[in-house]
This record gives C-alpha cells, sequence and structure tokens, in this order.
C-alpha cells in the first residue's frame, strides 16, 4: 500500500496507469476492459487514461472508490496526486462558459431561423391543390 505520509516527496509522479493496475490487481481482474466493465465506463476511457489524453474525472473517482473500497485519498496516492485541494479558477472555466454561451447563441439563432420560416410558409399562398366537386 502507498505510505500516504511521504505524498509531498518527489519519488510519486502522476501516473494513472500505476492506479490502474493496482486496481486490477486488488479485484483480481484480467485487464482493462473487465476493470472498464467493473467501473461501467467505455474500454476506450480506460485507455485514453492511460495514454494521459483524459484526466481521470471525479465519478470514475467515485466508482474506483465503491468498487475497490480505497478511500478516494489512497487512490489519488496512488496515481501520484499529491494536490491538497482541488479549486477550479476563472481561467480554468472560461472555455467551459466560452463553450455553452456559444451553444446557447446557437440554439438560440436556430431556433429563430425555425420561427421566421414556420411564419414564411403560413403567410405564404397556399399551393396546395383544391379539388371542387360538382354536385
Amino acid at each position: 500500500m502507498v505510505n500516504l505520509i511521504n505524498l509531498k516527496s518527489d519519488k510519486f509522479k502522476y501516473d494513472p496507469n500505476h492506479l490502474f493496475d493496482t486496481l486490477i490487481k486488488r479485484l483480481h481482474l484480467k485487464n482493462d476492459a473487465a476493470l472498464s466493465r467493473l467501473l461501467d465506463v467505455a474500454p476506450p476511457v480506460i485507455s485514453k487514461i492511460r495514454h494521459h489524453r483524459l484526466p481521470i474525472g471525479a465519478s470514475l473517482m467515485i466508482s474506483m472508490h465503491e468498487a475497490s473500497g480505497l478511500s478516494i485519498k489512497e487512490l489519488r496516492a496512488l496515481m501520484g496526486d499529491k494536490r491538497e485541494n482541488f479549486r477550479i479558477t476563472d481561467l480554468q472555466l472560461k472555455p467551459i462558459l466560452a463553450n455553452e454561451s456559444s451553444a446557447r447563441t446557437e440554439r438560440a439563432s436556430s431556433n429563430t431561423e425555425r420561427a421566421s420560416s414556420n411564419t414564411e410558409r403560413a403567410s405564404s399562398p397556399k399551393t396546395e391543390r383544391t379539388v371542387s366537386r360538382q354536385y
């Protein structure tokens, strides 16, 4: 088990592979696919995390905690995360907020275009064929 007292030493580097390998051994699993099934994530998620293309999210950490019985602090120590606090700064939120506002603007403009095209169709003369009946 990882010594949680020496978390601030430089011998721990961020390595999610160590965390996944430890979980696989501790839970007596065969491979990453079995781990992904247990954690209820797609197998490419494990691969992307192993190759440092995707960070380990909070929901995945909670799933690992529930499956393994290890505390969140122990799991973080296994992957080499030495941070004391997790804080999101405004700078980190700006890309998220920018994407959300652009998506809202895009949806609003598409709704406006859709409404105006519906209005044009309603105001244009109907070209439907009418059948006149003679009795």
